[in-house]
């Protein structure tokens, strides 16, 4: 058994289709954090129902009153391209917080198990992305947890982490998941469609022209590299 952190967007949704492959029952975790729209949590509840979990929790959790993001607060997502540096889409803390109500639910449960979709290729340059912060949270949940210090250590698994976003998407063909059930757009367009623009909608779009496979997304404006 597994708890796997299902936001709705394409990698969450891969992670956990790997973690199902594996042969983990699913404890699908969600976060409403009073982020800028609703739409991903209505695609987490669809890919959680997809891939089968045992139980989905929708936790809400206001991240809104920090501020300090773009998905959190009353800034312009940008919508000129992938630039270098950590963008203002960048949740102040959030993979930590998350990770931490995956560990919570996991102690729980009686699952030593957590999955991730993060990524350290083809990504916004976020720092809770990087090997390293997976590495150093595994530490933290050895020493911060009673089932870690009784010796029952807790795995965090990453399963995209070295993946470009080509290589996500035919990972998703290979497991035969419907990837059009996700959603990856950090600010969409009237009529439910993807903005096109975004950082994110920009990498998902790559994600599939690079692995020449069609992309089942509905953009308001076609994505440009």
């Amino acid at each position: 058994m597994a708890v796997v952190l299902v936001s709705g967007g394409l990698d969450s949704m891969i992670s956990a289709a790997s973690a199902k492959a594996a042969g983990y029952r699913i404890l699908a975790l969600s976060v409403d954090y009073n982020q800028r729209h609703q739409i991903e949590l209505a695609a987490a509840r669809r890919v959680a129902h997809e891939l089968g979990a045992e139980r989905h929790i929708i936790l809400p959790l206001d991240l809104s009153a920090f501020g300090g993001s773009a998905l959190t607060a009353d800034i312009d997502v940008p919508k000129d391209g992938v630039q270098p540096g950590i963008p203002v889409t960048y949740v102040p803390a959030r993979n930590t917080i998350f990770l931490s109500l995956a560990l919570g639910w996991a102690e729980a449960a009686g699952a030593r198990d957590l999955f991730i979709g993060v990524n350290a290729l083809d990504y916004s340059g976020y720092p809770d992305c990087r090997p390293e912060f997976i590495s150093a949270f595994e530490g933290l949940a050895e020493i911060a947890t009673k089932a870690g210090v009784e010796g029952q250590p807790f795995k965090i698994h990453a399963p995209l982490q070295h993946m470009t976003k080509a290589d996500i998407v035919r990972e998703g063909a290979r497991l035969g998941v419907d990837m059009g059930l996700s959603w990856s757009c950090y600010d969409p367009a009237p009529g439910g469609l993807h903005c096109g623009r975004c950082d994110s909608c920009r990498l998902r779009s790559k994600g599939f022209e690079e692995a020449g496979i069609p992309d089942p997304t509905a953009y308001a404006v076609k994505p440009q590299g």
